[in-house]
């Protein structure tokens, strides 16, 4: 499926509802009719080297799209439309896809990784046209324009998981010895400038920084070279396969269990138990931003009726949960426009529209993502809409929560001479 748009509920809904005899302004907000659609443009990884996080993400995105018309009535009632386009995790593909959402006449455009975006950020920092990537580096943002991320990036992540290990699983003298094993784009290296900047702070020596593809179907060269200078820590900033391969490849030479091993949120979901195997990544640590599946939060009984009843095999797979609310948080942020700015603006779809989304959508935004995530709100200077995350450990072949939300900092990297070079 190279190009799907999908527009639905809505029209269905308003013409149910006449047959039925029923008053029409119970699906249809007061003037608003059900052809004044509004566009948002949206591109997964569903294909390519990284599916087993793009395809349940791309199905999650476009259930929630569907939910929002069918049951919500659009937004303020209109109907939204969504065009999307599988980019095959390509970064060679992403910059003519969004050329496509701009002549499309989207509104904003989403992707699920931080290497598309970082791909594509040139090209709509330059247009103004609003990007929201779920899984975010601090290059994409720092300095802030027109680029925003859901959640905590992976900087956060690793403070967050360096942080916990000192205080809760570092026990010997000294300075702990951390190897990082980076993917090498954004995912990878939004890690390694958190360390660069904050290693000695916590008091971590990081001892060797390497690098794999999202490709690699072996890492026992750069673990032995790792082994050898006896690393009491395994940081991983990369997507489930590739992280499945290193710690496979570390149980294997016999590092794990041993050292500790923690991960970044962007390869901590289920397809990483699925693939490496439960009883391998047993007590690996990770982070992640989004609640767990069956937690007691409004927005988790509709998200799973629409994941079991249309992709029952994405269930468990927090990767799912990611972009559900990345779908209802662009659908708030068009909703809070519409209500500031009116529907005549943002239907034109052009650059008066991009700004109007941005400065009275998400600029103006303050939602609670049904208790997904942390609440998704705008703070100047910082853009990053959620900034909460937990810590959680494999144990018996679940990810399991072992923290209580923690907030992430605002660091501005951009003041460190060395970040982007």
């Amino acid at each position: 499926m190279k190009n799907r748009k999908i527009l639905v509920g809505v029209t269905i809904l308003c013409l149910v509802l006449i047959v039925s005899a029923l008053p029409l302004a119970s699906a249809c907000a007061p003037g608003a009719k059900p052809e004044q659609v509004l566009k948002i443009g949206i591109s997964t990884p569903t294909t390519g080297v990284a599916a087993e996080k793009g395809s349940p993400m791309g199905h999650a995105n476009l259930d929630a799209i569907e939910y929002i018309n069918t049951e919500l009535g659009g937004v303020e009632g209109h109907p939204l439309e969504v065009v999307w386009l599988d980019n095959g995790y390509d970064a060679a593909k992403i910059v003519t896809i969004v050329k496509t959402f701009m002549d499309e006449g989207c509104l904003m455009y989403g992707v699920s990784s931080s290497k598309m975006m970082s791909a594509s950020m040139e090209i709509a920092n330059r247009a103004e046209f609003p990007g929201l990537a779920a899984f975010t580096s601090p290059s994409l943002y720092r300095p802030p324009r027109h680029i925003y991320g859901q959640m905590p990036d992976y900087g956060d992540d690793w403070g967050a998981f360096a942080s916990y290990y000192m205080k809760n699983v570092w026990k010997g003298s000294g300075k702990p010895k951390m190897a990082l094993h980076l993917l090498n784009n954004p995912t990878g290296y939004g890690a390694r400038d958190a360390a660069r900047a904050f290693a000695d702070k916590l008091g971590i020596e990081i001892i060797s920084v390497d690098e794999h593809t999202a490709t690699t179907i072996s890492e026992k060269e750069s673990l032995t070279r790792i082994k050898a200078d006896n690393p009491d820590v395994l940081y991983i900033s990369s997507t489930p396969a590739p992280t499945a391969v290193i710690i496979k490849n570390a149980y294997e030479l016999g590092m794990y269990p041993g050292m500790t091993i923690g991960c970044g949120h962007a390869s901590y979901t289920k397809a990483l138990v699925d693939i490496a195997g439960a009883d391998i990544v047993e007590g690996v640590y990770g982070v992640f931003p989004t609640v767990n599946w069956g937690d007691n939060v409004p927005g988790m009984a509709k998200m799973t009726e629409y994941c079991q009843k249309l992709h029952s095999k994405d269930y468990g797979n927090m990767d799912y949960i990611t972009s559900w609310a990345q779908s209802l948080i662009m659908a708030e942020i068009v909703k809070t426009a519409v209500k500031n700015a009116g529907y005549d603006v943002l239907a034109k779809g052009d650059v008066e529209s991009w700004r109007a989304v941005e400065t009275q959508g998400i600029q103006k935004l303050d939602y609670d993502v049904e208790g997904l995530h942390g609440p998704a709100t705008y703070t100047p200077g910082d853009n990053r809409l959620s900034k909460s995350l937990r810590v959680f450990q494999v144990k018996g072949g679940a990810i399991t929560p072992i923290t209580d939300w923690v907030e992430a900092p605002l660091i501005k990297y951009e003041e460190f001479d060395w970040f982007g070079k």
